[in-house]
């Protein structure tokens, strides 16, 4: 009988969230898409960028070899800057994935806003790295 219980409650909250998640789905559905027009100010952009920055400097702080895979390249030349960071990266894709899900912000603030939101030095670098 206490068996039989527990497998009623658990049929009753399953069909619980069932309907939930059934009604948030039509709502989503059914709601108007009203979205906001993007915030392409300078400030806007400069605040997305300084952010994602800060991320990505945390990011390393806790990932040495990323980190050092880095500081390297930024005092090579570019072919072999390229070549640097395509090695760790190849050998370490996790790092990889987890730093373009932290650079993409900035992607996005470009495509949207249609413009270039890092000076040409590192606009380069952050299109080969993001291209992958």
């Amino acid at each position: 009988m206490k068996s039989r219980g527990i497998a009623m409650r658990r049929q009753i909250a399953g069909a619980c969230a069932a309907s939930l998640l059934g009604g948030l789905a039509v709502a989503t559905i059914a709601a108007p898409s009203a979205m906001a027009a993007p915030d392409c100010s300078a400030a806007a952009v400069s605040g997305t960028v300084s952010s994602v920055t800060g991320e990505a400097r945390a990011y390393l702080d806790t990932h040495p070899g990323a980190n050092q895979a880095v500081t390297a390249a930024f005092s090579q030349p570019r072919p072999e800057a390229s070549a640097t960071l395509r090695g760790y990266f190849n050998s370490n894709p996790q790092e990889y994935y987890d730093l373009r899900g932290i650079l993409s912000p900035i992607g996005d603030v470009q495509r949207t806003c249609n413009i270039q939101a890092l000076p040409p030095e590192l606009a380069s670098a952050y299109d080969e790295f993001m291209a992958g």
